[in-house]
């Protein structure tokens, strides 16, 4: 079998799991238990009670690198899909990033005294935070509303577009902690161990990047193929269907800019904890070249935070730890 094979309901379950071995992931967030022996797909979902379209429908869209157009036409199971989203809520929030806070924390040496790893702890710390304020709007705002569509009831005050429109992707943020390591991190004795933790951040980058794939193309199209359906049942007027676009994503630079001598002493004005206003009086400048300063600033070295851009101060020795304001 290869990954260019579109999975089937007669398939072996085992087949498809030892041509992409990831779908280990999806198997356990629909409640599909392992020892399952040549058991074909459909037989493996019907012993669980588990809907066969709407797995396949998870499997070919992850193995086929998200790509919609592979999927075969089939009408997906909303409640199916949200047992899959809430148990993946779950695994990140529960197993993932607190495994990978606890190997950084054997990676780093806390007995040093190093800011920057301080720095590097907090930003990790206040992005778990991030995601669990994510999550849980999902569990109780989206996933709230979904159950009420599955029983026929649809909200005044709330549709799935609302969800569409504030639908951040959350791994944004882990790839500019994954890259802040790679390039800022000073050489440590216990390297293979930080290498060890970059490499599940890339996993766990990669694994939220399909989460998000998952709810942008199929689970936000079922919930809206549900919301008609409810509202032609309750006889309300018609409604557009339109999803708008969720995929706009930053755009990137590959090669960094060197910083002007100017941009370097905004930058340690900015770790110093200088506002704006204070930047500008202090350098004789205006507060909107102050603000045209930052946005450079941010562009060329692809650090939005000013946690990680203190990180990249002290790497670089712009400023002694000194005089960084703690509590950025």
């Amino acid at each position: 079998m290869s990954k260019k094979h579109l999975y089937s309901s007669t398939d072996k379950m085992s087949d498809i799991i030892c041509d992409n071995y990831s779908l280990l992931q999806v198997m356990s967030r629909f409640g599909l238990p392992l020892g399952f022996g040549d058991h074909s797909v459909e037989e493996v979902c019907k012993n669980s009670h588990v809907d066969c379209p709407t797995f396949l429908a998870v499997a070919n869209f992850i193995n086929k690198g998200h790509s919609r157009s592979s999927l075969p036409q089939t009408e997906i199971s909303v409640e199916s899909l949200m047992v899959y989203l809430k148990n993946a809520h779950h695994y990140f929030l529960d197993f993932q990033l607190p495994t990978i806070r606890r190997k950084l924390l054997e990676a780093i040496d806390c007995s040093m005294d190093n800011e920057v790893t301080f720095l590097i702890l907090k930003f990790f710390d206040s992005y778990v935070k991030e995601v669990r304020n994510h999550m849980s709007y999902e569990d109780m705002y989206v996933f709230t509303y979904v159950e009420k569509l599955l029983k026929g009831k649809k909200s005044e005050d709330y549709d799935i577009n609302m969800f569409v429109r504030h639908h951040d992707h959350i791994n944004e943020k882990l790839t500019e902690l994954k890259n802040s390591i790679i390039k800022y991190y000073p050489v440590s004795k216990k390297g293979y161990m930080m290498n060890a933790v970059l490499f599940d951040i890339f996993n766990c980058e990669k694994d939220l990047v399909s989460h998000n794939a998952v709810e942008d193309h199929l689970f936000v199209p079922a919930v809206l193929q549900l919301e008609e359906e409810v509202m032609k049942n309750l006889d309300h007027q018609n409604t557009s269907n339109k999803v708008e676009e969720t995929n706009d994503k930053e755009e990137t630079k590959s090669a960094q800019d060197d910083l002007s001598q100017r941009e370097k002493e905004i930058i340690c004005c900015v770790v110093k904890g200088m506002s704006n206003k204070e930047i500008a009086e202090n350098l004789f400048i205006s507060v909107h070249t102050v603000i045209t300063h930052r946005r450079n600033i941010a562009r060329k070295l692809q650090i939005h935070s000013p946690t990680l851009l203190t990180v990249y101060a002290i790497v670089n020795k712009l400023v002694d730890i000194s005089e960084v304001k703690v509590g950025i």
